[in-house]
């Protein structure tokens, strides 16, 4: 077969116009092809590909998180949703974060509303540090609300958990707060329908944790601000890139893995540098 096919391409190139028709079109492509295959090879000489499978049974075969205010959290299956699984065991997922989420779990909240909880990261890992509070966790993702519900009873705080999938402002307006409340929000620019000037008075006196999207709506950010600065102090907090990430966070468990594959592992590929606003009541009424 191979010999018919050489025959056939020798009497080819013979014929110029053949040869001319082939020269632009396919050997054209051919080239380019090999070339960029070599580029490939190349990089990946450089920066090597790190199974990221095979590190994560590495560092916790178990799923359990090992860093992190949730450290000691464990996980029901190798998924996470909206976002890689690996820096959420590792514990540096949002590590900008991590302050903010100490002094969260030093309040006692009496109801935590997760809106975008995905498979329960913060859902469940908050109701593991606070005890007694009951958490409210959305998301228009059945499986992550299957996971979220899985996780929540591997970790004990199933009967503190009760999950919904779509929360917009009438429904988040509907959960009845007893006392000092808590709104985390990661829903991918939905938070300029969830946090409109109409639900200002309602969350008056409670903190909140936004994730910003204005990649998405560039507006949201200066939107949110314009509804809630004269009820609430906002800190913005910034995220940082996972070249960053690479070079400064330092866990034993990594010791072993190069620069290149610890930007791999440790990445969370934002599409940009993104914000959060914690935000604080100026005043709150005495409990």
């Amino acid at each position: 077969m191979k010999s018919f096919f050489k025959r056939i391409i020798s009497r080819a190139v013979q014929n110029d116009f053949i040869w001319a028709f082939l020269n632009t079109t396919i050997i054209r492509v051919a080239e380019f092809a090999k070339s960029e295959r070599t580029n490939v090879e190349e990089a990946h000489k450089k920066d090597p590909i790190v199974n990221i499978q095979d590190a994560l049974m590495s560092i916790s075969p178990d799923l359990t998180v090992k860093h992190g205010p949730f450290r000691g959290m464990r996980y029901p299956a190798k998924n996470a949703i909206g976002s890689v699984l690996f820096p959420k065991i590792i514990g540096s997922y949002e590590r900008e974060l991590h302050w903010v989420l100490e002094r969260i779990c030093s309040n006692k909240y009496s109801e935590i509303i997760d809106v975008g909880c995905a498979e329960g990261y913060y859902a469940v890992g908050l109701a593991m540090r606070i005890k007694g509070v009951k958490v409210f966790a959305y998301d228009t993702n059945n499986e992550a609300i299957d996971l979220c519900e899985r996780m929540a009873q591997m970790n004990n705080v199933a009967e503190r958990l009760a999950t919904g999938s779509l929360c917009d402002a009438t429904i988040l307006q509907s959960i009845p707060f007893t006392r000092k409340a808590l709104v985390i929000s990661d829903c991918e620019g939905f938070e300029k329908e969830l946090f409109t000037k109409e639900t200002v008075p309602f969350l008056a006196q409670h903190d909140l944790l936004i994730e910003i999207h204005d990649f998405i709506d560039i507006e949201i950010s200066s939107m949110i601000r314009k509804h809630f600065q004269k009820t609430h102090l906002i800190t913005a907090i910034q995220s940082i890139d996972d070249i960053t990430k690479a070079h400064s966070y330092a866990y034993e468990e990594l010791g072993n893995y190069s620069l290149a594959e610890r930007r791999i592992l440790l990445a969370e590929y934002r599409p940009q540098i993104m914000e959060w606003f914690y935000m604080t009541p100026f005043l709150r009424k005495r409990e």
